[in-house]
């Protein structure tokens, strides 16, 4: 499916709602689904992503009943699985497949994790290998590097594993792993990852032991079933509040936006870049903290974007090339080689999109360099199946000459199915 976006320069203005956060809302479910209990979730991001992990574990026996403004899932327990009848589907989901191999290869039976053609060509090793570690029998392509995955379940034990990235993904798997593993299992990352993993143990009560980038945690644990409420997704986010400081005249609200430390580095940009922007924080958030963050048309400056600020920003990555493009200078994006393990190669996706709209941007090994203020022309540019490329070019709408017609735009349901009506929202209020 193509959309065609005619330019927009008029302001936008309004307050919205983003979509709930996807991380969450995949934990949610699958923390749920493994819980003593009847767990409810409001907030629910209904995008094709977490609709996988509903469907996931559903197969695995659990109870998932899905109404309009809610999921309530009948917990099985950790052992109370049942071995699926056939190929686990995950779509394009990453989070769903590595999560769920930390807590199949703990069962007593087997199962075969499979997804898309995109699932098919990204990095399964960083997690097969120290689940493997832990006793775990796993087999796939490349020796278990690659999708499909079959998981012969058993009897693990701890591990203190130094993981070479830092990755929430990775870390989930092993700590849902060791949470019915027998001891304890530690993970080390170079720098932290996002934690909402560990939060919502916590929630579950879960009883675990963080120091500052490491987290351990001791086996033969039980969840306890709890009600989540998910907050909005500040990756989702980030695309609203690029097009704020972007476009002339505009002013824009978010509200009920998750504020994670951890995930927080798109505000930092903002931030440093000199954006016009207030975070209104929620002193009675509890679980997740949330803010409503307003902001307004920017004077925006180049900086540079490396060390441990990436892993708080590695989605909001193709949203901040498209602001870099609009501020004064040099924008210098480092250290973010994970951008080319996920749903494409966002480096140099993202670089021939805009090049290709005129934008003056080089790609380099783990980054890209953007040359700011660009002017974009407008012309036909492609998401190939990536939910936030596609999101990234229809901001491009807003500062182009000529329409920006996108391909695969259908892309962008994975995480924000009203995306394009919100946008239309924004417009219309103006």
């Amino acid at each position: 499916m193509s959309i065609v976006i005619e330019p927009y320069a008029n302001g936008l203005k309004g307050i919205i709602n983003v979509p709930g956060d996807k991380s969450i809302s995949h934990r949610a479910v699958m923390f749920g689904s493994i819980a003593k209990g009847k767990t409810e979730i409001k907030g629910f991001l209904n995008g094709e992503d977490c609709l996988s992990t509903i469907s996931c574990m559903k197969q695995l026996g659990v109870d998932i009943i899905e109404t309009d403004d809610s999921i309530v899932i009948s917990g099985k327990g950790m052992n109370g699985l049942k071995e699926p009848s056939k190929v686990l589907d995950v779509g394009n989901s990453g989070t769903t497949i590595r999560l769920l191999s930390g807590i199949l290869a703990t069962q007593s039976f087997s199962s075969v994790l499979a997804g898309d053609d995109s699932i098919a060509t990204r990095p399964m090793g960083r997690v097969t290998g120290p689940l493997k570690m832990m006793n775990a029998f796993i087999d796939g392509r490349n020796y278990g590097q690659l999708t499909p995955l079959t998981i012969r379940g058993g009897q693990l034990h701890g591990i203190n594993y130094v993981s070479p990235v830092a990755s929430a993904q990775v870390k989930s798997a092993i700590l849902l792993a060791g949470l019915n593993a027998i001891g304890k299992t530690k993970v080390t990352e170079p720098y932290k990852s996002r934690d909402h993993t560990e939060r919502m143990l916590k929630a579950f009560q879960v009883e675990l032991n963080i120091n500052e980038s490491s987290v351990e945690i001791e086996g033969a644990q039980a969840l306890t079933a709890t009600n989540i409420h998910v907050p909005g997704d500040i990756s989702s986010a980030a695309f609203m509040l690029v097009a704020g400081a972007i476009t002339k005249e505009s002013e824009i609200t978010l509200e009920n936006v998750g504020v994670n430390p951890t995930r927080t580095g798109i505000i930092d940009v903002l931030q440093k870049m000199g954006a016009s922007i207030f975070v209104d924080h929620d002193d009675n958030a509890t679980f997740e903290p949330t803010a409503n963050i307003t902001i307004k048309t920017s004077n925006l400056k180049g900086i540079t974007i490396e060390g441990d600020l990436i892993p708080r920003l590695i989605d909001e990555i193709p949203a901040i090339a498209v602001l870099a493009t609009q501020a004064e200078g040099k924008t210098i994006i480092k250290d973010a080689a994970e951008l080319k393990v996920k749903e494409t190669n966002r480096i140099d996706t993202m670089v021939d999109q805009l090049k290709s709209l005129g934008a003056t941007i080089e790609a380099t090994d783990d980054g890209m360099i953007i040359e700011g203020k660009s002017h974009l022309s407008g012309g036909t540019v492609d998401s190939f199946g990536d939910h936030r490329v596609g999101m990234a070019m229809a901001l491009c709408s807003l500062i182009a000459d000529e329409p920006v017609t996108i391909l695969n735009s259908e892309a962008i349901n994975v995480s924000y199915p009203g995306f394009f009506q919100d946008f239309t929202k924004l417009k219309t209020n103006s």
